[in-house]
Parts: structure tokens; sequence; C-alpha cells
């Protein structure tokens, strides 16, 4: 089993940068993958970004390429999400995925971390 927690959610102003944290415990042998997806309100959960637990390439939804930058510190079992230039639609809860490479389909993560609310005003 794998446990995932987020952690650095909060209410920012449109334009502010913010850095999310997802600590990693249990058997991470069972990972290959790691992303963050979000929910807004009122709408379905969608991907945001992943990257390989290995060396390997990330991935970005269109919506926050160039904005978002994901990366990861095996050494403290951390995955981030630096995000900058926030924008209202951005508000949602953001949450932690892992277990086999992570795709745009939410169906195919293994573990959930139990998300962090991130509110961007205007």
């Amino acid at each position: 089993q794998v446990q995932l927690v987020e952690s650095g959610g909060t209410l920012v102003q449109a334009g502010d940068s913010l850095t999310l944290s997802c600590t990693i415990s249990g058997n991470t042998f069972d990972i290959n993958g790691m992303g963050w997806f979000r929910q807004p309100p009122g709408k379905e959960r969608e991907f945001v970004a992943a990257i390989a637990w290995a060396a390997g390439p990330t991935n970005y939804a269109d919506s926050v390429k160039g904005r978002f930058t994901i990366s990861r510190d095996n050494t403290k079992n951390t995955l981030y999400l630096q995000m900058n230039s926030l924008k209202p639609e951005d508000t949602a809860v953001y949450y932690c995925a892992a277990g086999r490479p992570i795709t745009k389909a939410t169906n195919n993560v293994d573990y959930w971390g139990q998300g962090t609310q991130i509110t961007v005003s205007s």
C-alpha cells in the first residue's frame, strides 16, 4: 500500500505563485509514475501534470503548460507542483496521484491523496 498526503493549499490572489507538496509513504516500489489532478467546483476531476518516478519526461495539461512545473525529490519521497501566474480558473481541489504511469485518465490511478483546496481570487 501507498499513502499520499498533500499540503500547501490555500487562498491566493490571481497572479500569485504557490507550491504544493505530496509526501509518499508505504511501499514505494509500487510506484512507476506520479502526478497531480484537480477537481474544480461542480466539475469532473481532471489531469494536471505527470512525471515518472525514475528519470523520465513530464507531461502537462494544455491549460497549465508554461505556468505549472511538476518535480519530485526521491530522497525525500516528495512530489511537488510549482504553480505560477495563478488564475481564478485554477481554483480546485488538487489531488496527488501515484501508481502505474500516470495518464490523463482518472481511472488509471492506483493511489490518491485526500486533496488540498486552492482558491484563486480575482
